[in-house]
């Protein structure tokens, strides 16, 4: 596929290839102005905000009535996504009368015509409508991790509150939305898990139950290594878009010269010649500096029940992460991030290098066996694990695969036929460019294939598939 815009000879005409793109983004109400002249007043969020006043509110009226229309219909599922020539409407109602709508261009092929003049075709099938209600509902998770939800800022200070919180969360979130990268991994939204012996999993549980213990005002931890998680005492749901937010944002920002590289900030030698390589992500910078400001980001957890209101200190040793949530009430103070530095830096430092040895040593075990035949994605919806060998490298702006989009493509449409269903089930696809794709569903796990087999059939197909199926030790699929 041509990189977005780049020219391509075809025949000596000229193609140039445009991806999808983010159109418009609104949020609404309709129970805020339901009179004639008070339609502005429904309008909570509109990007772009430069938009006329009087087409905003066209654009929302026409969303309202297809909603509405649409309901007829399906009283107890709404509209979820509206189909044209030029663009794809998604719908979301995350909270209720809230909506949250979201506009994309379809992906454009420009060529020249025999006189010159550029004709545009709209690629109408390309985008998956699961992907991006996925990217639209995580639009939401993401706001609400870290303003709680749509009511309690109305509670708090009314529609004005809640448009500034809108309006300062979206305007820095939706640039870092880059549709043109999301797929299937975005319909997931899983957790990549740090696979782990025993007894470095018990040193792990023992470091941070102590932590817990002396520092008691920790509600709760979470535990990260290489960017994958290895202990979490949040529910799955918060867990799951913390997740999402540190490995795509917060990380990446961070990436440092690892060990003690010219710009480390090593401390003077630790008692017992220990250097330490622990320093906070969020909180102070400096912790010699007297005027340190300990500012954390808030986050909202169990938001459905107790609402819980919790800074967010994330400390890190060179590749091991350690999140520590403690309640919002409590303002953390500079002698408690000294203490917090003392007591978990030079621990988490040790654990650190011996997550490392145990690695390679696993990883010398298994050996660099030749480039398997196949490549796959394997998501868990019972405890959200997720792992795929097709993505090099999956962050907001770049999804690096090592497959034809194509081939992305149709692991989203296998996806759409599974849930359609509720029964496990498997579908076998022989792709044009001589790839088998294979999607196998069973007992809440999902498994996508996509095999390179020239001269295949289908029943030595399914014997390959059955074969990786078999190394997923302890992970039962249903034949």
């Amino acid at each position: 596929l041509a990189a977005a815009g780049s020219g391509r000879a075809e025949g000596g005409s000229q193609e140039k290839q445009f991806p999808p793109a983010l159109l418009s983004f609104f949020i609404y109400n309709p129970r805020f102005g339901p009179r004639e002249g008070e339609e502005e007043n429904k309008i909570l969020f509109y990007h772009p905000n430069e938009v006329e006043k009087n087409e905003k509110i066209r654009n929302v009226g026409l969303c309202e009535a297809i909603v509405q229309f649409t309901r007829t219909f399906s009283p107890s599922k709404p509209a979820k996504s509206l189909h044209t020539q030029k663009n794809r409407q998604f719908f979301n109602e995350p909270e209720e009368n809230f909506w949250m709508v979201m506009v994309v261009r379809n992906p454009i092929i420009e060529k020249q015509s025999k006189d010159g003049k550029p004709v545009v075709e709209y690629q109408e099938e390309e985008l998956l409508d699961k992907v991006y209600s996925s990217v639209l509902q995580q639009c939401y998770s993401m706001y609400k991790l870290f303003n709680g939800t749509f009511l309690k800022a109305m509670e708090d200070g009314g529609v004005k509150l809640l448009k500034e919180r809108l309006e300062k969360f979206f305007h820095r979130y939706l640039q870092t939305l880059h549709l043109q990268s999301c797929d299937l991994l975005d319909i997931f939204g899983g957790i990549s898990f740090f696979p782990l012996d025993k007894m470095t999993y018990l040193k792990i549980q023992s470091f941070i139950n102590r932590v817990e213990e002396s520092l008691n005002i920790v509600k709760y931890t979470a535990f990260l290594y290489n960017d994958q998680l290895i202990w979490s005492g949040l529910e799955q749901d918060d867990m799951r878009i913390l997740y999402k937010y540190l490995t795509t944002s917060l990380f990446p920002r961070h990436i440092e010269p690892e060990l003690a590289g010219r710009d480390s900030p090593v401390r003077a030698e630790m008692p017992g010649n220990l250097q330490h390589y622990g320093r906070f992500l969020t909180g102070p910078l400096n912790l010699n500096d007297p005027e340190a400001k300990c500012r954390f980001p808030k986050i909202f957890v169990n938001t459905d029940d107790t609402y819980e209101e919790l800074h967010l200190i994330v400390y890190k040793a060179m590749s091991a992460a350690v999140c520590f949530m403690i309640d919002a009430s409590i303002q953390p103070t500079l002698d408690f991030c000294r203490r917090l530095d003392s007591i978990v830096g030079p621990q988490l430092t040790v654990l650190a290098s011996d997550i490392c040895e145990q690695f390679n040593i696993n990883k010398r075990i298994s050996g660099s066996e030749k480039e398997p035949q196949f490549k796959f994605i394997y998501f868990n919806h019972m405890n959200l694990a997720e792992k795929s060998t097709i993505h090099m490298r999956k962050t907001p702006s770049v999804s690096l695969t090592s497959v034809h989009p194509d081939l992305m493509k149709i692991l989203g449409d296998i996806n759409s036929d599974f849930t359609r269903v509720d029964e496990d089930e498997e579908i076998i696809v022989k792709a044009m460019s001589d790839y088998w794709v294979v999607g196998k569903k069973s007992d809440q796990r999902e498994l996508y294939v996509i095999l390179n087999q020239k001269n295949a059939n289908l029943i030595e197909v399914n014997e390959e598939v059955k074969k990786l199926c078999a190394t997923f030790n302890n992970i039962f699929f249903l034949d």
